[in-house]
Parts: C-alpha cells; sequence; structure tokens
C-alpha cells in the first residue's frame, strides 16, 4: 500500500479517442511476464520512421485482446494510416473510438507499474466509472526520452460511458 501513494497521479482528463491503426511488435503477457516488454522496444527502435504508413514520431503501447485469465497481447508501435504494403512482421492493432480517463504518468519508467497499480485498484474503484473491453495503451509524445524522463507519458484506460 505505501507504493502506491507515493506515485504522484494527478486527476485524469476525459476524452474521446479517435480512431487508432498502431502497427509495431508485439507478444502475449501475463503479469508475470511483464519485465519482458521492455525488449519490445527495443526491437521497435530501430524500425521508427521506417514503418510503411508510419503517421508521426508518436510511440504507443497498447494493452489488447485480453484473454480472461490475465493474459493479454501487448503491442509497441507507431500510428499507420493503412495497412497495404505492411509486411507480416508487424503485428497491428485497431483501437475503435471509446471514452477514455487520460492519466499523465510523471517519473521514470521504472514507477509505470506504480502508476498502473494505483490506477486500476485506486482510483478506478474510488471514481465511480467501469473500465471497458477495449485497447487501454500508453501514448509516448514525440519527444518522451525514457533516460532523461523529459517530454509526455500518457496512459488512456478505457471507461464505459
Amino acid at each position: 500500500m505505501d507504493e502506491q501513494q507515493r506515485v504522484e497521479i494527478t486527476e485524469p482528463r476525459f476524452e474521446h479517442g479517435q480512431f487508432l491503426l498502431i502497427a509495431g511488435f508485439g507478444g502475449r503477457f501475463t503479469q508475470e511476464t511483464t519485465a519482458d516488454i521492455p525488449a519490445l522496444w527495443e526491437k521497435l527502435i530501430p524500425h521508427l520512421g521506417k514503418i510503411p504508413a508510419q503517421v508521426n514520431e508518436v510511440t504507443y503501447g497498447v494493452c489488447c485482446n485480453a484473454d480472461g485469465e490475465g493474459g493479454f497481447e501487448y503491442i509497441a508501435g507507431v500510428q499507420i494510416d493503412k495497412l497495404d504494403d505492411l509486411p507480416e512482421k508487424y503485428r497491428w492493432v485497431e483501437i475503435l473510438p471509446q471514452k477514455y480517463a487520460v492519466f499523465e504518468h510523471k517519473g521514470s519508467l521504472a514507477q509505470l507499474p506504480d502508476t498502473f497499480q494505483y490506477i486500476w485498484n485506486t482510483w478506478l474503484p474510488q471514481s465511480g466509472h467501469e473500465a471497458a473491453d477495449a485497447p487501454e495503451f500508453e501514448r509516448y509524445s514525440e519527444n518522451f526520452n525514457p533516460k532523461l524522463n523529459t517530454g509526455t507519458l500518457e496512459i488512456w484506460l478505457p471507461i464505459k460511458a
């Protein structure tokens, strides 16, 4: 419990997210195997700017396709504007328009699990909102630098309208 209280979280803003098509590298994970997710980012970095139909420099970490038993798919990727010519080595996911609670994560990536714990275990139960069955994602701004902790990292939690 002490861990969660040290996380600096501001109240979320609420947004209606737009349609997104995200392509990158992915895999299936459980809470026990999330330590393997940074390897997807390492794999993605050399491909940034070279993924067919890439829209901009914003990157996304998308949690989707939960299996109901704690397993989920995670895709580290970028927004693309079409699937034509996307090589098979990339995984992709469509994110449909949806209502979101958007949280800004401040601090190092090492504290990201604490932020997620706070959102799911403290904020959500007390908020009067319910999570929607839709992809949840991290959005990293163009100027995000994990080594310097600069730029903006947002967590977009889908909620029922």
